[in-house]
């Protein structure tokens, strides 16, 4: 399924409900009926959508006809329609209200705004809300007035509103569950919440109900545990392709990390908008000083801030354009932000789940955009020492440390990302030519004969000793480097002394990785990460196993980013294939939509993405009628702002 414009967009900090004046329509019977409760209808009269994508269509039907289904859809495929549009159609056939359970204030907030924007009536009850404003929401809802209600798992299993589901049932008024980042319910998912445990309840009380749980990531693993925990054996399962064509995958080798990623974003990026994450909050602010310093606008996202100003970074991130975000994990579930041009990693995720989460929140428009990692020894031993250091069980952290070794085996390898990536969620693929191992195919040596060197060394070392070191001093000793803690220890005199002398530091430092990716060599936390052998050390010490590694290449060759210089003054990738008048009238439009966005107090994306901007600039439309079928352009937001997008385009 080709990636696309997400057919949703975000929403304010705080949603007030608004009238918007009708505007007469040049042809109104060419429009659908507003009384139409079929699918398509309300696809083309809400959304202004032509048609679905992939398997929207086939998940819509079931939902609408009362069926249970779990969806599995990356992120920008359209997810949300899956359960906003049966949503619609179950409430306009009298089934009442939809509760849609969301796991973050943010998410709720974009999606409400975006279908007020539509002319929904939707609502959220959250933290942001006032006892008089919650109690509107209720009283509306038990009403039937509203047709999507927003709520967090917290929220929804309390006896308060349990009661309240319990009075729409018994009236009939209770049309539809959706369970939204349906991976929250699963301990082997990379954002587990444990909150989300107890939605059985929605099964065991609300049994006549259906129910969609949606996400955008899961394992075969996490997949099954989302159907044990929320009681959906019975629930038809839609599998999309988890391939994103439009995102490049890059991963370099970590050498100086900060300076690598402000080369990517000065060669590539200058001027987009981007989304940079970093394990520690200490890290993501030194980094955002140092990008600020350096004259990108960046600005940091952490736990450890204020509220406030976290909502106030999250907020210029959204209505601003250009802005670069660093921040922790704690940042990015629900945005919808969709001229996201970059995801960089200045350290490794925990699993690939998480790293395909990430990297999927950039290019959610469909045009070309960059997943891009620095990946280093230090982020494995990390990695390692975080799952060994944990109070989990044993159990768990198998689970785990598979998870992470199947995301170094994609950064260690040499043949297509693009391949490795859909292979771990089981589909097959086949090269890609849009990552960087098949855009320059790296080189690939024989490590074992250093393998065994290092494994050797170590040995020797404990032996003479009776004590273990890390890794720069193992390589110290390999490379035939005296340093003053080498002749401290006497380690001059081991017979493994400088006979690593023909490798690099690179070098040994990838053979490391791969030795403790394999679990060949383990790294003990508690002892100063210093390196020990295990049982597998064994077999590689015997030439029994082959180290095969790819060719370390510290500093990438420069390579010419896929926007051409001269379309850098293209004010968006949707747009660069406009002529001059339609660049002009481009350029207009995003002017008036920004004053239009600001007035609402929402992102402008949420008044209409770049792509239907583009769309009205190349049809260069003089009537209604022009702008009727163009995508994006629902009934409603025609009647709101089709005149003023008519007055707009005259100019030129």
């Amino acid at each position: 399924m080709r990636a696309g414009p997400p057919p949703h967009a975000g929403g304010p900090a705080l949603i007030q409900r608004r009238t918007v004046s009708a505007l007469p329509l040049a042809s109104p019977d060419s429009a659908p009926s507003s009384g139409a409760d079929d699918p398509q209808s309300i696809l083309h009269e809400i959304f202004g959508y032509a048609q679905f994508r992939g398997p929207q269509q086939a998940i819509v039907d079931h939902v609408v006809a009362g069926g249970d289904a779990l969806v599995l859809m990356p992120t920008g495929g359209g997810k949300s329609l899956c359960y906003q549009i049966p949503a619609i159609a179950r409430q306009r056939a009298g089934h009442g209200v939809t509760v849609v359970v969301s796991p973050l204030i943010a998410l709720m907030h974009d999606q409400v705004g975006a279908l007020h924007e539509a002319g929904v009536d939707a609502a959220f009850l959250n933290s942001t809300l006032d006892w008089e404003q919650t109690q509107d929401v209720e009283r509306r809802m038990l009403r039937g007035e509203i047709t999507l209600l927003y709520a967090a798992p917290e929220r929804v299993n309390t006896p308060r509103f349990l009661s309240q589901l319990d009075s729409l049932r018994e009236r009939g008024k209770l049309a539809l569950f959706a369970i939204d980042e349906a991976h929250c319910v699963s301990q082997w998912g990379h954002d587990f919440r444990p909150e989300y445990r107890a939605l059985t309840v929605l099964h065991e009380r609300y049994a006549g109900v259906p129910r969609i749980a949606l996400t955008a990531t899961a394992d075969a693993l996490t997949r099954a545990d989302i159907v044990e925990r929320l009681q959906l054996e019975e629930a038809r399962q839609f599998v999309s392709s988890f391939d994103r064509p439009n995102i490049r995958y890059t991963i370099v080798e970590k050498k100086e990390a900060t300076t690598q990623l402000l080369r990517f974003i000065e060669r590539e990026h200058e001027g987009d908008a981007g989304v940079v994450y970093c394990q520690s909050r200490k890290r993501v602010e030194d980094v955002a000083q140092t990008l600020v310093d350096a004259g990108i606008n960046a600005l940091p996202y952490h736990a450890g801030l204020d509220a406030a100003l976290r909502q106030k970074h999250q907020d210029r991130f959204l209505r601003d354009e250009g802005i670069v975000m660093v921040a922790t994990i704690a940042f990015g579930m629900g945005i919808d932000k969709p001229d996201v041009r970059f995801v960089a990693h200045l350290d490794m995720p925990k699993n690939i789940e998480g790293y395909y989460q990430e990297t999927g929140r950039a290019g959610r428009d469909g045009a070309s955009a960059d997943a891009w990692m620095a990946y280093g020894l230090q982020d494995v031993v990390n990695q390692r020492r975080m799952i060994d250091e944990s109070p989990a069980g044993e159990e768990f952290k198998q689970v785990m440390r598979g998870k992470l070794d199947a995301l170094l085996s994609l950064a260690e390898a040499s043949d297509c990302r693009r391949v490795r990536l859909l292979g771990y969620f089981g589909e097959k693929s086949t090269p890609c030519g849009n990552c960087d191992n098949c855009i320059t195919p790296p080189q690939v040596w024989d490590g074992t004969d250093a393998a065994r060197k290092l494994l050797s060394t170590i040995y020797r070392v404990q032996q003479q000793s009776g004590i273990s070191f890390g890794a720069g001093h193992i390589m110290d000793i390999l490379r035939g480097k005296a340093t003053e803690k080498v002749k401290q220890f006497g380690h001059e005199r081991v017979s493994t002394f400088g006979i690593g002398d023909d490798f690099s530091e690179a070098q040994l430092r990838g053979v490391l990785r791969q030795l403790i990716a394999t679990g060949a060599l383990s790294v003990d936390a508690q002892a100063y990460n210093t390196l020990q052998l295990t049982d597998g050390s064994r077999a590689v010490l015997k030439g029994e196993v082959q180290v095969m590694l790819r060719e370390s290449i510290s500093s990438p060759a420069e390579r010419k980013s896929r926007r051409e210089k001269s379309a850098r003054g293209a004010p968006s990738p949707a747009a660069a294939t406009l002529d001059a008048a339609g660049q002009a009238r481009f350029t207009a439009l995003k002017a008036w939509r920004g004053e239009v966005a600001k007035e609402h107090n929402l992102p402008a994306y949420v008044i209409f993405h770049d792509a239907t901007l583009a769309a009205i600039a190349e049809r260069a439309p003089a009537t209604l009628e022009d702008l009727q079928g163009i995508s994006g352009i629902g009934s409603k937001k025609l009647e709101a702002y089709g005149t003023d997008v008519l007055r707009v385009c005259a100019a030129f």
